[in-house]
């Protein structure tokens, strides 16, 4: 790189924030930005959850007459992810500009009105444009929450703590596809119950976005952008209260990593020395999708193809979720054990190989044991790869740089769901996890040979 490296002020942060130990302050931080998580989680898990709603109140279909069709549900699966290419390709280096906190408070809120009105509509392409207006605030959280954690939690517990951000996200799973199943089926005051399962979740998100004025800005990023006084009343504050709750003097910060001084851009990402990593990861991230959306959105509507009845389907469907926050609570003292790029290679192995098996069942009980299990390597998949993309930039452009690579999966799914819809009308379940199995591939190609590694190194360490 053609600048000289140097101890910057937020390398000097970032030494202070890894000798840290993780007592209840630093936890309750991560519980907090996770709640935003939690809500974005519900939002993009719904797709599937209130389908068999939108079926039987005839706004979509499950297959489409043209591979495009707009009245199909891949219609309504990609409205949400053109939101979320938008949003993470183009608007979350906002999150680099004006700051985590801010932008993370802004999106969620926005979120929420635009997921309000959706619940208002009665035609595809009213449904369509608000759930891809949502998508928008949806894309912008993502990538922040990932920035935040990354930046308040010492270099020793990241993985456990994108751990158990992604176990208390995924609690929505279970979540709505419980609401699900008791509402979609039901008209409540006249209104069918998917518009309740949506509304529930805004309700909550409006909740949550109150609390969220309690979070403090990252003191890495303000550091880096020359608030000082600021980033100093920020780590003073955090420390005092660790050491308060740790009950000892904490111990000397050990010696600051050097770093970049420059202000960073996007198009740092594309110079030398990022540019392999940047496009392994949007590689990776086209692909991924493919895997974890093409089943999450459509196990109900892939067992309705097998037969099974609407109720069954998200009976069936609310058990296998409960596998989503188990598994990366459980992991979670493994998550800084194993090198991050190998947990994101194992688990894509897994979703390819479970995903095939499911595609051969036609009883209850192996359906809902081998969905579990494919659900826990999507959920091992999504917490791995979101820790792992949000490691590997520098802060200068991390929220920047992170959203061009997750735009990729954003991208992808649009398309995505009319392929699955496609496969499933000419050829049958076992079509799509063939071609699911064939993307889980793509991805461990491209971390696995030329990911960096990134487990207990600090920020600078890996950005260098």
């Amino acid at each position: 790189m053609s600048a000289t490296l140097v101890v910057t002020p937020a390398a000097q942060i970032t030494a202070r924030l890894d000798r840290l130990p993780m007592t209840k302050h630093l936890w309750v931080l991560v519980l907090l930005i996770s709640l935003g998580g939690w809500f974005d989680t519900y939002a993009i898990f719904l797709t599937g959850t209130i389908a068999p709603g939108l079926f039987a109140e005839k706004i979509f279909t499950p297959t489409t007459v043209a591979f495009f069709g707009f009245t199909g549900l891949a219609s309504f699966i990609a409205a949400l992810f053109t939101g979320l290419f938008i949003g993470t390709m183009f608007l979350t280096r906002f999150a680099d500009r004006f700051g985590r906190r801010t932008v993370f408070t802004f999106s969620l809120f926005f979120y929420a009105i635009c997921a309000c009105v959706m619940a208002f509509q009665t035609t595809a392409e009213g449904v369509n444009f608000w759930r891809m207006m949502s998508g928008l605030g949806i894309g912008v959280e993502l990538v922040t929450v990932d920035t935040y954690i990354s930046e308040l939690v010492p270099t020793r517990m990241r993985g456990r703590a994108f751990a158990i951000q992604q176990a208390i996200g995924f609690v929505a799973v279970p979540t709505v596809t419980f609401l699900a199943w008791w509402l979609v089926p039901l008209v409540i005051q006249g209104m069918s119950g998917w518009r309740w399962v949506v509304w529930f979740d805004v309700v909550g998100a409006v909740l949550v976005w109150a609390v969220r004025f309690a979070l403090p800005e990252s003191p890495r990023w303000l550091a880096h952008h020359g608030r000082q006084a600021e980033a100093e009343a920020v780590m003073a504050s955090i420390e005092a209260k660790v050491a308060a709750e740790s009950g000892q003097p904490l111990p000397p910060p050990g010696p600051p990593a050097m770093e970049d001084p420059r202000r960073g851009k996007l198009s740092e990402a594309f110079e030398s020395h990022y540019r392999t990593r940047t496009i392994a990861l949007s590689v990776a991230n086209f692909f991924q999708t493919v895997g974890f959306y093409g089943f999450a959105n459509w196990v109900p509507t892939l067992l309705l193809a097998k037969g099974i009845t609407v109720t069954k389907s998200l009976e069936y469907s609310f058990i296998i979720a409960f596998a989503y926050p188990l598994f990366p609570l459980v992991s979670s003292f493994l998550a800084d054990k194993i090198e991050r790029k190998w947990q994101v290679c194992l688990s894509c192995l897994g979703i390819a190989a479970f995903g095939i098996a499911f595609s051969t069942q036609v009883d209850a009980v192996p359906l809902i044991v081998i969905g579990a299990f494919q659900t826990m390597m999507n959920s091992w998949l999504s917490y791995s790869s979101h820790n792992y993309q949000a490691e590997v930039f520098p802060t200068r452009m991390r929220a920047s740089a992170v959203g061009f690579v997750y735009s990729w999966s954003r991208l992808s799914a649009i398309f995505t769901g009319f392929v699955i819809a496609w496969l499933l009308g000419q050829f049958g379940v076992a079509a799509v996890f063939i071609f699911i199995a064939g993307a889980m591939g793509m991805v461990i190609l491209s971390i696995g040979v030329w990911g960096p590694k990134t487990n207990n190194l600090a920020l600078e360490e890996i950005s260098h």
